[in-house]
């Protein structure tokens, strides 16, 4: 999706005042009147609060989060979601102690290597955005194997982010583009949203439409910044070993409830929903 659709809004599609719908871009009437969102991005936080509440090592809450995420893929799908994004490890976490972030290594290496197969069977296609390189050759070629093996599925895409930052994704795009205006590739004048969204992890699919976190905290926490800009955010008290189906269609139903604007007003979304 192009990255400048929000600005779309405010440019009249013929001459004269925009006063109605019609003068709106297709693309806008369609997101104003969605009831499930196309993209969902969850923080899934609180894992080791959960397995801390009934005296457990923080190890458990990871092992019992991994539950959760089957149940978040196989909602998504019956939802008609098309991508689902879980912020799994951030760049920001290799700061945690030196143990818990090898145990959480070796889990998303052996879930990795356990879930394909069902990932695969369902029709799910598995994409791990992030900057890999700082991983183990060893779960590097683990992940090279799953997003091989289901690189044909369109059911629905799951982004798993790892080792990512929102601001290293914003950064890993410009430096690419810098790099084609200093090889003569491109003008600096060719530098816009559009070419610097084309170099963004998750590229080709639709913006996020819904962003939710668990655990009680109300950030964003460096996720995903580029994609979400007119994500609709829902906050939970839930930790995520314990979101399940219903916590996840709750939160779908608070997206539908919304008025998405997009810059328009009240009225002219009004207009636009009662087609």
């Amino acid at each position: 999706m192009s990255s400048n659709m929000e600005a779309d809004p405010t440019t009249p599609t013929s001459t004269g005042d925009c006063q109605t719908s019609k003068c709106l871009p297709e693309q806008l009437s369609e997101l104003v009147k969605q009831s499930i969102p196309q993209h969902v991005a969850i923080i899934m936080d609180g894992n080791g609060r959960w397995a801390q509440a009934q005296g457990k090592a923080r190890v458990f809450g990871h092992k019992a989060g991994v539950k959760a995420v089957r149940r978040a893929v196989s909602t998504a799908r019956q939802l008609g979601v098309r991508s689902l994004t879980l912020f799994a490890f951030s760049s920001e976490n290799w700061r945690r102690p030196d143990q818990e972030v090898s145990l959480l290594m070796e889990l998303f290496f052996t879930v990795l290597r356990r879930e394909i197969k069902l990932l695969h069977q369902n029709g799910v296609r598995l994409n791990i955005i992030g900057d890999t390189s700082r991983f183990s050759e060893r779960l590097q070629k683990q992940i090279r194997a799953a997003e091989e093996k289901t690189a044909a599925n369109s059911e629905l895409i799951l982004n798993v982010a790892a080792n990512y930052g929102g601001r290293w994704d914003i950064m890993q795009a410009a430096r690419k583009l810098a790099e084609k205006v200093e090889s003569g590739e491109m003008t600096s004048s060719q530098f816009s949203e559009e070419a610097l969204a084309e170099h963004l992890c998750m590229q080709n699919q639709h913006e996020v439409d819904l962003m939710i976190r668990t655990g009680g905290d109300y950030r964003i926490s460096n996720f995903i910044l580029w994609q979400a800009a007119y994500a609709e955010l829902v906050f939970t008290d839930t930790l995520w070993p314990d979101f399940d189906e219903q916590a996840f269609r709750q939160a779908v139903a608070t997206f539908a409830s919304r008025q998405r604007r997009f810059g328009l007003t009240g009225s002219q979304i009004e207009e636009i929903r009662s087609e």
